[in-house]
């Protein structure tokens, strides 16, 4: 199964839902990666004494090898076989999917902390974490906002979000779950992504 978290904003909790999910169902052997994305023009490896300014390395891929505070440390520690942070500029995305192909073809369950990573991919559940008391939303979860599976409510519930282009219907025509702080999980998402992985078909890239 390949599971995709994004969200409308950043530092909201999708990476506490992802380990949540990760936490909730430990026998499903999760491969995780937390796929960050930022401005163009500078080096995946983060090194400042590399000048390559992201043309020699367009991205870096790297193993969480033990549990930390970082992202991808989380998702180790929540119970996922393997944990892996991918780093890359805008606009470079592309050069890492077939080193992700290949890891979905060689693990069992793999979960994607990313927006963006839609442009490429077709997961078999696609989770949306909203926190409705933010003004703002991220282009890519705009894009790809109704291709949502499920929408996982964070925040202030008493809001109505105004984002431009996004009709407020789209949050009534898809199942929403409401989560909160510590846990960022409840029983009713966990037993939605347990259906979703009683009915996977091979996962499907777009051409």
């Amino acid at each position: 199964m390949l599971l995709v978290v994004g969200g409308n904003s950043h530092n909201i909790g999708k990476t506490s839902v992802a380990a949540a999910v990760i936490q909730s169902l430990p026998e499903a052997g999760w491969t995780a990666v937390k796929i960050t994305q930022y401005d163009a023009g500078e080096c995946s490896t983060g090194q400042s004494a590399c000048r390559c300014d992201g043309s020699e390395h367009p991205y870096t891929l790297s193993e969480q090898t033990e549990p930390a505070s970082t992202d991808s440390g989380r998702f180790l520690a929540a119970g996922a076989l393997r944990s892996y942070w991918l780093r890359t500029a805008r606009g470079n995305l592309g050069y890492a999917i077939p080193e992700l192909r290949k890891m979905i073809r060689t693990s069992r369950n793999v979960l994607l902390e990313s927006n963006g990573v839609l442009q490429f991919l077709r997961p078999d559940l696609y989770l949306l974490v909203l926190d409705t008391s933010l003004k703002d939303i991220k282009d890519s979860a705009r894009w790809f906002f109704n291709r949502a599976d499920a929408y996982v409510f964070v925040g202030d519930e008493q809001k109505v979000p105004y984002w431009k282009g996004i009709p407020t219907r789209w949050l009534r025509e898809k199942p929403g779950f409401r989560v909160t702080s510590p846990g960022y999980a409840s029983e009713e998402l966990i037993r939605f992504v347990q259906s979703a992985m009683g009915k996977v078909s091979p996962i499907a890239t777009l051409p």
